[in-house]
């Protein structure tokens, strides 16, 4: 009875066996694929940031005294030429200030001529003994007094002079008004910091950008470099620049480091304006006229079924067939399509999952045969715009259908229900490793 039970059990399990294995074989034949072809154009590796335009050589104009505007000569977007007028404040006050100056120059040259023909007095009285030494001493102070109550004079009538010529503001540059904060019969205070009245472009046919670019790409970024931006009042014009500077200091926007790096543009038809937002692209490489393909297609990971008929198809090229040598060469064989830069490297390194992790530069492309079967073909991967990516191997050619995506169970899913052993073996030897897939 014992012996019944055991013989009956052991049916069950090659039954199940006989099961899993019909199901996989099942599952196989009715995978579905999406295919994205290899084809041929140009590629870009690009660095996106924000910036804000601002105009070339601003000049903030404003007031060195305080008074009430009397009239404004200059509105917005005005072109002025340097030393052209821009305003004129109230005078009254400060062509009374002149006026009193003046009167106080005289005063204090009077006194000097009264302190100077005393002191003359004093000293010839001072040498015939006459006149004792400490008056003779309150003379000569009088006399140099009185100089320099002349000299405090002429510079306060100076500066009086000057106020009321500041009265009048003139256009340091030549160039565009993009800004205006005052109005006629505005008052101004000038008694702290000289307040800004104008604020002139020297130039807007020539435009820069303040781009603020992570630290993570920030090294990525030269100086001459070329630079693509598009502006939201123009979205489907694009326009060119280069970067001019790439300052030292870094700026903190969201605990994220970014330095703000400078670009120039150019202006001549006048569609750019100061403050507009810049969506930039910054170019670090470019390919011309080279293969490329879908980055779907790159990040693509095999199935367990998939795994399962190239294993099979292994199997029948063992027993006379080539097709599975294609795909799994013998011990000490090199994969077709690999080329002499795939000699030496190592095998693939493991993920917490127990997958293997292929070099960066490399991927494993699936395809299909003129007979249907599943091959497999190894890419070199060079410059991505993130959409596309360009790619280079023996076998690659323009057109060719590579897989996407497909139907069945992930490998990972595999790994983590136990199925692993079987499916790791032809991981393994799919990945770059030099000898058979694991037997047992």
């Amino acid at each position: 009875m014992k012996k019944r039970l055991i013989g009956l059990a052991l049916m069950l399990v090659a039954a199940l066996v006989v099961w899993q294995v019909t199901a996989r074989v099942g599952n196989a034949s009715e995978t579905t694929y999406q295919f994205v072809e290899v084809s041929r154009s140009d590629v870009e590796s690009t660095i996106a940031a924000t910036g804000t335009l601002e105009a070339v050589g601003t000049v903030d104009v404003g007031t060195q005294v305080s008074g009430t505007m009397a009239d404004v000569f200059a509105d917005y977007n005005d072109h002025v030429e340097r030393g052209q007028v821009l305003a004129v404040l109230d005078t009254t006050l400060l062509a009374a200030s002149v006026t009193e100056a003046e009167a106080g120059l005289k005063t204090a040259e009077a006194k000097l001529f009264e302190a100077r023909s005393e002191y003359s007095r004093t000293s010839d009285m001072h040498e015939q003994g006459y006149v004792s030494d400490a008056e003779f001493e309150a003379a000569q102070a009088g006399y140099l007094t009185a100089e320099a109550s002349v000299v405090s004079a002429e510079a306060s009538l100076k500066r009086a002079k000057a106020n009321y010529g500041y009265a009048v503001i003139e256009s340091p540059i030549s160039g565009t008004i993009i800004e205006r904060s005052i109005e006629e019969g505005q008052t101004v205070s000038a008694s702290l910091s000289a307040p800004t009245l104008f604020i002139i472009a020297e130039d807007l046919a020539e435009m820069e950008i303040h781009v603020l670019v992570d630290e993570s790409d920030i090294g990525k970024v030269a100086v001459d470099q070329d630079v693509r931006f598009t502006v939201e009042a123009y979205p489907d014009d694009e326009f060119t620049g280069s970067v001019q500077q790439i300052r030292l200091q870094p700026e903190t926007v969201s605990n994220v480091v970014n330095y703000t790096v400078v670009v120039n543009a150019s202006n001549h038809e006048g569609l750019l304006l100061p403050g507009m937002t810049a969506t930039a692209d910054f170019v670090v490489d470019s390919s011309d006229d080279v293969l490329t393909l879908a980055n779907a297609a790159l990040r693509f990971e095999p199935t367990v079924e998939m795994i399962e008929e190239m294993r099979e198809t292994r199997m029948a090229g063992v027993d006379g067939g080539d097709a599975g040598e294609r795909a799994f060469p013998a011990e000490g064989e090199r994969p077709e399509g690999a080329g002499d830069a795939d000699a030496g490297r190592e095998r693939p390194a493991l993920s917490e999952d127990g997958m293997p992790e292929p070099p960066d530069d490399l991927a494993m492309l699936w395809y299909l045969d003129d007979s249907g079967e599943l091959q497999v073909i190894r890419a070199e991967k060079g410059i991505s715009n993130g959409k596309i990516t360009e790619v280079s191997g023996e076998g690659l050619a323009e057109g060719l259908e590579i897989i996407s995506a497909a139907s069945g169970t992930s490998v990972a899913s595999a790994v983590e229900s136990g199925e692993g052993p079987g499916v790791m073996g032809g991981m393994m030897r799919m990945g770059g490793g030099s000898g058979p897939p694991p037997r047992g």
